[in-house]
């Protein structure tokens, strides 16, 4: 158990140490890969099969990730659509 914890926190600190010059999409993407490899290495061990899990959740974080950030990036534009038919309403308004 030391010894996968001591990988989790390997791996975690690699993916944080180039961060500075990522985009959104592939800190979001990153993160969820992070999250998943760390919560299928748990469920892996309870299971039986650490590595098995430890890829299983990276894979299913990878996706939950990008699929967030697309979700947020909709959400934006959608909110600066808005914004700019208000503010043109407000113009014409004026």
């Amino acid at each position: 158990m030391k010894k996968l914890s001591l990988i989790i926190i390997l791996i975690i600190s690699l993916t944080t140490i180039g961060w500075a010059d990522m985009s959104k999409t592939e800190k979001r993407t990153l993160t969820g890969g992070a999250v998943g490899a760390g919560a299928g290495a748990v469920v892996g061990a309870v299971a039986g099969n650490t590595a098995l899990g430890l890829v299983g959740g990276a894979a299913v974080g990878l996706a939950g990730g990008y699929l967030y950030d697309h979700h947020e990036k909709s959400k934006k534009a959608a909110q600066d659509q808005a914004y700019q038919q208000g503010y043109e309403a407000g113009q014409k308004n004026q």
